[in-house]
């Protein structure tokens, strides 16, 4: 029985449920929107709206102390830098913690929460998993 056991574990090992949550929050982050399975993305909404949250407790101006501690615990809890190529074909280096801080963080500040969507799409055509996007909702 699993009673009062919280999260998902997506038949891996917890190294590998970990870094593959780290990942997905990075790509999350950096794309906006990303397709997956229905189950990582019920697992990965919460863990991207935690890390929003905690970046924007890391916006307060007036305590550069509080700043300098989100930005580390957010560098802990996801995957640092990620190669992106442009639609030419080049490849660039993005500090998503820096994005997380400048750009994300400052669109939420007035919201209390619910910065992720998930819509279901559809089943997979290779082995019928339901499917899912997970996406940053827009500053309304």
């Amino acid at each position: 029985m699993r009673h009062r056991v919280s999260g998902r574990r997506l038949n891996r090992d917890t190294a590998h449920r970990k870094a593959l949550r780290k990942n997905m929050i990075a790509e999350l982050l950096i794309h906006e929107e990303i397709l997956t399975t229905e189950a990582k993305a019920r697992m990965l909404r919460p863990a991207a709206e935690k890390i929003i949250t905690l970046a924007k407790r890391g916006l307060a101006k007036n305590d550069p102390a509080q700043t300098v501690h989100a930005r580390r615990l957010a560098a802990a809890r996801i995957a640092r830098f990620r190669d992106v190529a442009d639609k030419d074909g080049s490849v660039e280096e993005v500090d998503v913690v820096k994005k997380l801080f400048d750009d994300i963080a400052p669109r939420y500040a007035d919201r209390p929460g619910g910065y992720t969507r998930v819509v279901k799409i559809g089943k997979r055509s290779g082995d019928n998993a339901d499917m899912a996007m997970i996406m940053l909702v827009d500053e309304e």
